[in-house]
């Protein structure tokens, strides 16, 4: 698609891609997830009981990680980094053309199709010329 509106359709466009970010809640849960993570990660390769420095007794799910330590770390980092990735995903897909919106998938819940695409981009362009180089009819 971007070498189709580059190249074919409108050779002088400038495409850019990048992140929007999150509300500020998603990305500090995913921070302290990240850290978090790395904890437990640690305390199941050194073997030390968290619990014991609360006076409670180990879980199950413990006992069973320390048994299986390869399996257990493994799991940990799998789960949080999709806990991570969904925190920090927006699904946000923002056209804009000279710094004005002309698509937003946030407001709409869905891609611009193809022909859409082209469509919003042909009545932005012709809207955005300027005065002086529009074609003059004489009647």
């Amino acid at each position: 698609m971007q070498h189709f509106l580059r190249v074919q359709r409108y050779p002088d466009i400038r495409i850019e891609g990048e992140n929007y970010l999150p509300i500020p809640l998603y990305r500090h849960v995913a921070s302290f997830l990240s850290i978090f993570k790395l904890l437990v990660i640690g305390m199941i390769i050194i073997g030390r009981d968290p619990f014991a420095l609360f006076g409670m007794p180990a879980p199950g799910i413990w006992e069973w990680g320390q048994t299986n330590k390869i399996y257990a770390c493994m799991m940990v980092f799998f789960f949080s980094n999709m806990i991570e990735n969904q925190l920090m995903s927006t699904g946000a897909f923002e056209i804009t053309l000279n710094d004005v919106p002309v698509w937003s998938k946030l407001e709409s819940g869905h891609l611009p199709s193809m022909q859409q695409l082209v469509q919003i981009l042909d009545n932005e362009m012709k809207m955005n010329v300027p005065m002086d180089t529009r074609p003059h009819h004489l009647s």
